[in-house]
Order: structure tokens, then sequence, then C-alpha cells
């Protein structure tokens, strides 16, 4: 089968695509092949050795961390998916490997594709949806009738919480640049606040949650749109020396990927609360391409990787 690897850490060049051999399911696996990926920025922070650290990996390295695809074989214990099923989901946390035709994955970490969904669409949401829905739901708790600010609300994981926040009956700011305002207000933000022309600290303490998505100096200034006991949730890495008041909570969320939390945006999806978002299609063999875009860290929606 065809994959994508890396031999070792580095730009997009070390990103090779080529022949490897096909995976086998082991006990409560299943064998899925793959008809579309994302590429999410953890992805070429591992590969450019961003994650080193915390990673240890074993070279030729398959990246991907989320996919949808159609379950090829089922390993022994296998008894909720059966061959023709089609699947949406993510690795394990310690596993890579959607970039390639065919996966083994744990059976525990996928559910069944949305039907009212394609493959680029369900791929297109399983890792944002399952950062975003831990982050708002788990973490932040929000509920019905308070406020959140959601930074870079055009991209995945932005754009799926402002959806399930709107869902829910919050109230959604979010900021964007100018030209991706009717693109997010789409998506059911009320107030946009184009973040290279407006600060958004103008709007003052009003929010109970700020959604932050960007790090640096957005996360020291987000704080002074919090009110006292206010919650800011956080995906990127706090900023040299911060440290936040006593009079909000700073919470970073440890993302489980699990078949339980797939499930519930399925839901989400059947019910029309959740759709997918605005999708940059390429084949698989374009993926240094893809790489080189997502770095730019300015990408509307998803890149999703067409993969059969």
């Amino acid at each position: 089968m065809k994959a994508v690897e890396i031999d070792a850490y580095g730009g997009a060049d070390v990103l090779t695509y080529r022949n490897v051999m096909d995976p086998v399911p082991g006990p409560g696996e299943v064998v899925a092949d793959i008809y579309a990926a994302s590429v999410n920025p953890v992805d070429w922070k591992v590969r450019n050795g961003e994650r080193q650290a915390n990673l240890h990996l074993k070279f030729p390295h398959v990246l991907g961390v989320d996919f949808s695809g159609i379950v090829r074989s089922v390993g022994e214990g296998v008894t909720e998916y059966t061959v023709g099923d089609e699947v949406y989901g993510t690795t394990a946390q310690d596993q890579r490997g959607c970039y390639a035709e065919a996966l083994a994955v744990p059976a525990d970490q996928l559910a069944k594709k949305p039907a009212s969904m394609s493959h680029k669409e369900a791929a297109a949401i399983a890792l944002v949806g399952l950062t975003a829905l831990v982050s708002l739901d788990d973490v932040a708790g929000l509920k019905s009738g308070e406020t959140i600010l959601v930074h870079a609300a055009a991209g995945g994981v932005g754009g799926f919480a402002v959806q399930y926040a709107k869902y829910i009956g919050a109230k959604v700011y979010a900021t964007a640049s100018a030209g991706n305002h009717d693109y997010v207000k789409s998506l059911g933000a009320d107030v946009v606040i184009d973040y290279q022309n407006q600060d958004f600290t103008e709007i003052g303490r009003i929010c109970d949650v700020v959604y932050e998505t960007v790090g640096g100096e957005v996360q020291v200034r987000s704080v002074s749109v919090l009110k006292p006991g206010g919650r800011l949730v956080y995906i990127t890495k706090p900023p040299e020396g911060f440290s936040a008041p006593d009079d909000i909570e700073y919470l970073r969320p440890k993302v489980p990927r699990d078949a339980g939390h797939m499930k519930i945006i399925s839901d989400f999806v059947a019910q029309g609360a959740i759709w997918a978002p605005e999708i940059i299609e390429m084949p698989l063999d374009q993926i240094k391409k893809a790489h080189e875009l997502s770095a730019t860290e300015h990408v509307r929606g998803k890149i999703v990787m067409a993969v059969r």
C-alpha cells in the first residue's frame, strides 16, 4: 500500500510518499481502508521535532492522527464493528499512521461515520471535534446563557467550538481576520472581532469562558475579558513566565481519544448542531504542500488528504 513516511525529523522535504507493508489487526483492533485523513498542526510539530522531548519515534514513521474509512478486517475480540462498516476517529494517544491507505487502530478509538457526511467531512471533524468538545464541555463546563470568546474561530478547532457553543445556548464572541467574518458568522458567532484591526480586550470583562487557541500575547491579554471566576481554557503552550491571576480558572485540557466522545460528536451531527468546516482537499501525494500550508496557521476550516 501507499503511505507517507518520515525517516528523520526535519522540514516538509522529509515527507516521503512510498510503498509500505499492509497492516494486520491485533487483538482489539480493526484495519480500516482510509479514504480521507486530515492535517493537524500536531502533525508538522511532530515532523519538525518540536515534540520529540515527549515522543520517541521509531523511524521510518507514518504521521496523521485522524481519518475516515471502511473496515477491512477485525482482530480478535472486536464485536462492535464488522467488515464494510464506515468508521471515523483518531489513533491512540501514542500512535499515528493515518497518512496511509490503511491503518490498524484500536476499535475503541472509533465511531460509525455519520451517515450524512462524506469521508472527507468526517475526517475533518474527528480530532478538532474531540479537542473542542472536551475543552468546552468536560473542562470549561460551558452552559446555556454564558458568554464565550473563541479565538481563531475560522480554524478547525475554533470553528467547531463556535458551533458547539451556539448550539448549547451560549453567546459567542469570536476573533477572525476580516475576510473570514462571514464564514465565522455562518458557524453561529454572534459577534466577530477583526483581530488584525480591533483590540478584542475592548469588549471588557464580559466573558465566562475564553477558548484560547493561539498562544503568546493573545493568551495573556485574554485574561482581561474574563469575569471574576471566569475560565480561561487553552490548548497552546503558555507564554514564558505567565501566571494567571487568582480570580480566574486557568485550564488546559487533556484530550482523550476515545469512542465515547466520537459518538457524542456523531450525535451532534445527526441533530444538525455540527456540520463540516470548509475543506481544502489535496491528494495524499501532495502532503508536503499541505504541511507548508498548515504551518502558516491561517487555514480556514481544515486541510483533508483524499487517500482513496
